[in-house]
């Protein structure tokens, strides 16, 4: 076989001096062309490569995926990946520590920072490992293996992780119980609804698909926006002088982070293709994760430090009386 360019569409095929005789449709997730360079192949190789499956619920679709992804790529994506293990396990450590630093009201909210951290320390650890899976390098080229990344890690941590922040928030803010509870319960309710409506979107393989999805994702994500400032605004109002200006940090950080998933979930959709699109998710997501997650809860710790110090009538240092320094 002559070397050709495959597109991703399932059809075409440029300069091949054949097609195959299979049946495809829209395979490839990452957007369309040209992913795949054949060279000198023989057609049951360029099939193999190709990482061909059948979908076992049917008898006519086949699925293929390929992603070509290029040493400078995956170095990227893998000291990504490294990265935001090494934050948020030192983050959860920080965080479970330092709840020596805050009276017992404030105790539960940074342990609820700490578990959000642990929890996206070890999926990131499975993420970075499914990573490795994928792919093998040799003397600085890249090859798939034939195992599947799984992005489902990914979504499963976020499923759990992101209505825990939110929840984290009202619990510093120090509400009433049944403020506390009642919001607690819609916007982790909000937050759990907007994932599960954006995981579909996420594995569809056309992109009319994907924008359905991400549309639906979205309404949830406005119902929390329009939530924490429109809903909790006499609540901050009521925070000690001295925290209503960190906790005002806190609601604008956890829009400015949440609101980069939704562009890193469209870069796919709008012209990033292959590895280029694959490296930019990957990463996009890291970045927003560590953001979310790790430098917000910062912010948390700092609310309960402070208002922990002005219960205790105590300034500077966090949990030592004045008298004592």
């Amino acid at each position: 076989m002559d070397s050709c360019l495959y597109y991703g569409d399932g059809y075409t095929y440029a300069g091949c001096d054949r097609l195959p005789n299979i049946s495809m449709n829209h395979p490839v997730q990452r957007g369309v062309t040209p992913i795949v360079r054949i060279e000198e192949l023989s057609w049951d190789i360029f099939l193999k490569d190709m990482k061909l499956f059948e979908d076992p619920n049917s008898n006519k679709e086949h699925w293929v995926t390929a992603m070509e992804v290029t040493y400078g790529q995956y170095q990227l994506v893998y000291n990504a990946f490294s990265f935001t293990i090494a934050t948020m396990g030192a983050a959860t450590l920080f965080f479970w520590l330092g709840r020596s630093q805050v009276t017992d009201a404030y105790k539960t909210a940074l342990t609820i920072t700490g578990l959000v951290t642990a929890i996206a320390f070890y999926h990131y650890f499975r993420i970075f490992n499914s990573w490795e899976a994928a792919f093998t390098v040799t003397n600085g080229q890249v090859q798939q293996t034939g195992v599947a990344f799984n992005d489902a890690y990914r979504y499963v941590d976020w499923l759990l992780t992101v209505p825990l922040l939110l929840i984290e928030l009202i619990l510093v803010m120090r509400l009433s119980k049944e403020e506390s509870r009642s919001k607690s319960w819609r916007l982790g309710g909000l937050a759990a609804i907007m994932i599960v409506l954006g995981y579909p979107g996420e594995v569809a393989a056309d992109l009319s698909t994907r924008w359905i999805w991400w549309a639906a994702a979205m309404v949830p994500f406005v119902l929390i926006v329009g939530e924490l400032f429109v809903g909790l605004k006499n609540a901050i109002a009521q925070q000690p002088a001295d925290v209503r200006g960190l906790v005002n940090v806190a609601r604008w950080l956890t829009l400015i982070a949440w609101s980069f998933y939704p562009i890193v979930f469209i870069f796919p959709m709008i012209g990033l293709t292959g590895g280029t699109a694959e490296t930019a998710v990957q990463v996009g997501y890291s970045v927003a994760d560590v953001v979310a997650k790790a430098v917000f809860g910062v912010v948390i710790y700092l609310i309960a430090v402070r208002k922990s110090e002005s219960e205790r009538g105590v300034s500077g240092i966090p949990g030592v009386p004045s008298y004592a320094r």
